[in-house]
């Protein structure tokens, strides 16, 4: 039997049209039709006024807080149980992370972890130029919490959906919450590109400024002339022409993607001591990967043991994202846990699974991931 992956590109043959109209118009670099239609419909699918296309979902972060004013020393708050794509960008702009603990609800920022690190920051007389939110594994954080105390403090929100396109909090799109929002389509994501990412936000003037800075900043001129620092951070039309025949089927891949956390939670949630990971009332996650935790005062097993009996078995999975805080490249950075006594990322990192959700698993091998875990619990 084949490896079962945890989650892989999955093409559903209309990426191919746009690839083969690359070729014949000979537009292989960066910038083209492929890539002004992709901006236009991802912006119109989650409804905000514009979309600017990015070499990767880094790249829309770093610009994202390039748009915002931080800056060299500024401080950022971001959130921790996240691959570290989030909060590397903070470190290009030379300014310095502080991480905020995760709730039971999402398994997102803990509003009142960031609530006691605003006020202390508003003693200490620096406030964050920026907080990077992000949705989990296609989860969306508690927005209207977030927001506002972003918005009491006037502190603009980066928005992580990187891991959430499709998804909906209070039936606004994931994605746009933020002042800017950014979407991976690195080969792991619900869509793919092969790789790249999208920054989206209704600051129109901001786009336009995201889109001068990603295509080196070169000033309206005769000659090569450059007035700013920009970036090689566009994403070319050949990829962008992969991800508008993505595109066309990402509803698609959202149901594939319930239906297997679907099919894991009917078989796997009624064993005392294994939880999945929650869905708030009134979102609606994309389901990008399905995560548990076990309870490790109900299995002598451990979450790394079980993990080495699917690898065994030919069966993907990977421990929850280790937190940031935890990090040696971010060793002594300031963190706020949810409460005094209760660090909820780091249990979830020592209690976390994520388990195989690749779109194109059947259900027979599905079944076969169910029964190996079900053997190896114990």
């Amino acid at each position: 039997m084949d490896r079962i992956l945890l989650s892989s590109p999955h093409m559903s043959g209309r990426e191919q049209k746009y690839i083969d109209e690359a070729f014949a118009t000979n537009w292989i670099a960066p910038l083209g039709a492929n890539v002004d239609g992709f901006e236009k419909e991802l912006a119109e699918y989650v409804g905000v006024k514009g979309a600017t296309a990015m070499s990767a979902g880094t790249a829309a972060i770093d610009i994202a807080l390039n748009l915002v004013g931080v800056d060299k020393d500024d401080i950022v708050f971001c959130s921790t149980l996240t691959f570290i794509a989030s909060a590397n960008p903070i470190l290009y702009r030379g300014a310095t992370p502080i991480f905020i603990d995760s709730e039971w609800e999402t398994w997102n920022m803990s509003p009142q972890a960031l609530q006691r690190a605003f006020k202390d920051a508003e003693k200490e007389g620096k406030l964050p130029k920026a907080v990077v939110i992000v949705n989990l594994y296609g989860q969306s954080a508690k927005m209207d919490e977030l927001l506002a105390i972003c918005n009491h403090y006037g502190v603009p929100i980066v928005e992580d959906a990187a891991e959430s396109l499709g998804s909906y909090y209070k039936g606004q799109k994931s994605g746009t919450f933020g002042h800017y929002g950014i979407f991976s389509f690195n080969g792991n994501k619900i869509i793919t590109t092969s790789g790249g990412g999208m920054l989206v936000s209704n600051d129109e003037e901001g786009i336009k400024h995201a889109r001068f800075l990603a295509t080196q900043a070169l000033d309206t001129a005769k000659h090569y002339q450059h007035s700013v620092v920009g970036y090689n951070y566009r994403m070319s039309n050949i990829c962008a022409g992969i991800g508008r025949g993505q595109l066309e089927v990402l509803d698609e891949r959202v149901g594939q993607k319930r239906a297997i956390f679907e099919r894991y939670e009917k078989e796997l949630s009624p064993i005392d001591g294994l939880s999945m990971m929650p869905e708030l009332e009134n979102t609606f996650s994309n389901r990008w990967l399905t995560a548990i935790q076990l309870d490790p005062n109900k299995f002598e097993v451990t979450p790394y043991e079980l993990i080495d009996a699917l690898n065994a078995a030919k069966i993907d999975s990977r421990p929850v994202w280790k937190p940031m805080h935890l990090q040696p490249v971010f060793e002594g950075c300031k963190f706020y846990p949810h409460a005094e006594g209760e660090v909820i990322s780091e249990l979830l990192f020592a209690r976390g699974i994520c388990l195989p959700s690749d779109s194109k698993m059947t259900e027979g091998k599905q079944k076969y991931v169910i029964d190996t875990i079900l053997q190896n619990l114990k």
